[in-house]
């Protein structure tokens, strides 16, 4: 995987994905998982679990959908990976009671719950308070705050992109600082 490795950039896509609990609030783990599907297939022995049509779940502020969404779970029995993969799939999740939701889409999207990493595949684009970043692959561990964004390098993409696009708001200015 080629990563884009330029500071300018990374400090950009840095700000556009937020601080180290930009994707999570914290609460949102000790909440039950709710899911919906049209159809599904549990597999308890491989600890793998299948939901097809209209996928959608929730744990608390956290929402992900797709065609299709596959769920893994580690040895001791906990949700280890979500894989959603639509036309696009999406991620929403509340980063703190005073933050916006933060948003992304792809045609696939991987959650490493244990890891605290989001990676997005193909067409893929975070929205966070104004600010967007759009490319073939998105990676961002919340936990070390390392973004790396570039291509999907070993994927197959519908859409490539050697470009990564982002938008990044000003800050707004306090009343106090406005004065200054």
């Amino acid at each position: 995987m080629r990563l884009v490795k330029t500071l300018p950039l990374l400090l950009g896509l840095g700000a556009a994905l937020g601080s180290a609990s930009a994707w999570s609030l914290q609460t949102d783990r000790d909440q039950p998982i709710h899911i919906q599907s049209d159809d599904a297939q549990l597999d308890d022995k491989k600890g793998v679990a299948t939901y097809k049509g209209n996928v959608i779940i929730t744990q608390g502020s956290m929402k992900i959908t797709g065609n299709t969404v596959t769920i893994t779970r580690n040895a001791q029995g906990e949700v280890d990976v979500f894989t959603s993969v639509g036309n696009l799939a999406y991620y929403e999740q509340k980063p703190s009671v005073d933050k916006p939701i933060v948003q992304a889409y792809a045609i696939t999207i991987q959650y490493y719950a244990a890891q605290d990493r989001i990676v997005l595949i193909d067409k893929a684009k975070v929205i966070n308070d104004g600010n967007t970043s759009e490319g073939e692959k998105i990676v961002y561990d919340t936990v070390k705050q390392i973004v790396s964004a570039g291509r999907a390098n070993g994927n197959k993409v519908t859409a490539p992109r050697p470009r990564i696009d982002m938008v990044i708001q000003p800050k707004k200015k306090t009343d106090q600082q406005k004065a200054q």
